[in-house]
């Protein structure tokens, strides 16, 4: 049976997705004893009992690499939907009020821009008392620029339609115009962003857990595996770092490549090829 481009697009991205779900799903209902210490198996390297080894602790690192992905999907979830959701709603507001409210906020864009990710996130992180809600809020607040430029600059080319000026002349306010008449044709670009910024927010969360600016160290996260297994490199335990590491950039690359079938699901240009 032969399948066409937009079918096979849709399979391929529902099997992303259900990959992820779960990975997600299966951290959330594991037994903390799967990846807790058990002293009698230190330091044991990939076997079919441990695919990924042990550590030094004695603890699964099969187990350890999907709670701690499972927890970065999570977080990445919650920081990129209020992120996008910050970015949806500035980029509406400034495009369709205009004027002051147009030029603040394409201000603090820019400011916000010209300030690395990472520096933020380290300060809000560590002024909001790090762990959990440190990590999303930080994430959260820092990812919205990009995304709030993008919107703003479509809301700039549909408020100009015809169908636009028209729902103004007959008597419409500017909020009313642009929640039905300009959020439904900027809603696949918000869709887009969200879920490209799920990547970013993952690889920014294990890399300020990794500095030890995130989460606390008890919790099983892929940058406190990472930050523990550096320590232990030297002794000739490479697996610690190979597989929490092979494993986060193949989350990521599924965010990525999730990202790209949608966009060519919801891109007119592409959509119908």
């Amino acid at each position: 049976m032969k399948y066409n481009r937009r079918t096979k697009t849709i399979m391929l991205a529902g099997v992303i997705f259900l990959l992820i779900a779960a990975v997600a799903v299966a951290g959330l209902v594991m037994d903390p004893a799967r990846y807790g210490p058990d002293y009698a198996a230190k330091r044991l390297s990939p076997s079919a009992a441990h695919l990924f080894g042990t550590d030094y602790l004695g603890r699964d690192m099969f187990s350890r690499t999907i709670k701690g992905l499972s927890t970065s999907i999570l977080i990445g979830s919650l920081a990129a939907t209020a992120s996008a959701g910050i970015a949806l709603a500035l980029g509406l507001v400034a495009a369709a009020a205009g004027g002051i409210a147009d030029k603040v906020i394409a201000y603090f864009v820019d400011l916000m821009m010209g300030v690395p990710h990472i520096v933020l996130l380290i300060i809000i992180s560590f002024l909001l008392g790090k762990g959990l809600q440190g990590v999303v809020l930080g994430v959260a607040l820092t990812h919205w620029p990009n995304l709030t430029r993008v919107i703003r600059g479509e809301v700039l080319q549909v408020r100009e339609a015809q169908f636009v000026k028209s729902a103004r002349k007959f008597g419409k306010s500017r909020m009313t115009v642009a929640f039905e008449h300009i959020l439904p044709h900027v809603f696949p670009q918000f869709i887009i962003g969200l879920i490209l910024l799920f990547p970013h927010a993952i690889l920014h969360e294990a890399g300020i857990t990794f500095l030890g600016f995130g989460l606390s160290v008890d919790t099983p996260a892929i940058g406190i595996i990472l930050s523990e297994s550096m320590k232990h490199i030297a002794a000739g335990l490479w697996w610690l770092v190979f597989f929490p590491g092979a494993a986060l950039v193949a989350v990521v690359m599924l965010f990525d490549k999730l990202g790209e079938q949608v966009k060519l699901l919801i891109d007119p240009a592409s959509a119908q090829e």
